[in-house]
């Protein structure tokens, strides 16, 4: 099992998890619906939609096999599929400069991912404030289709 924290400057709304090769040109997978999940997808990448413009702290987690939580506490669970051959994994807000960025070392293949989302709730109303946070969970598995495990009601 790999743990890393980051705190990533989720600069237009949005951090970055992509294979060390992908393109990482999300703009197309911004659809309405991936809008309002707050999760875009294209290939050897994704994108977590923030509340906030800012800083936020990041948990990223690579595990052997699906992980056994309760998604209660958090108030958004989703989760895709990711496609990593290079095997280096690379964890970075959309504006930063991608030979400085974060690589965590995975074995290549294919892998099933968890975006939890915490605190969305406690975000102010003008998005400089709150306590926000968000977690990524990766483990080996077959391609599936993007779903809301848990979806955030207001």
């Amino acid at each position: 099992m790999v743990k890393q924290s980051f705190e990533l400057f989720a600069d237009y709304y949005q951090f970055y998890l992509q294979d060390e090769r992908a393109s990482g040109d999300l703009s197309d997978a911004w659809t309405p619906d991936a809008v309002e999940q707050l999760l875009a997808v294209g290939p050897g990448a994704f994108a977590v939609g923030t509340l906030r413009n800012t800083d936020v702290p990041v948990d990223v987690e690579v595990l052997d096999a699906p992980p056994v939580d309760d998604v209660a506490e958090w108030d958004r669970v989703n989760e895709c599929s990711l496609d990593v051959p290079s095997g280096r994994l690379v964890v970075a807000g959309c504006t930063d400069y991608f030979p400085d960025a974060a690589r965590i070392a995975v074995v290549p293949g294919t892998y099933r991912v968890r975006v939890y989302y915490g605190g969305l709730g406690t975000v102010s109303e003008d998005g400089l404030d709150g306590n926000d946070r968000y977690r990524v969970v990766l483990w080996p598995a077959a391609v599936g289709p993007v779903v809301t495990v848990k979806a955030h009601v207001t």
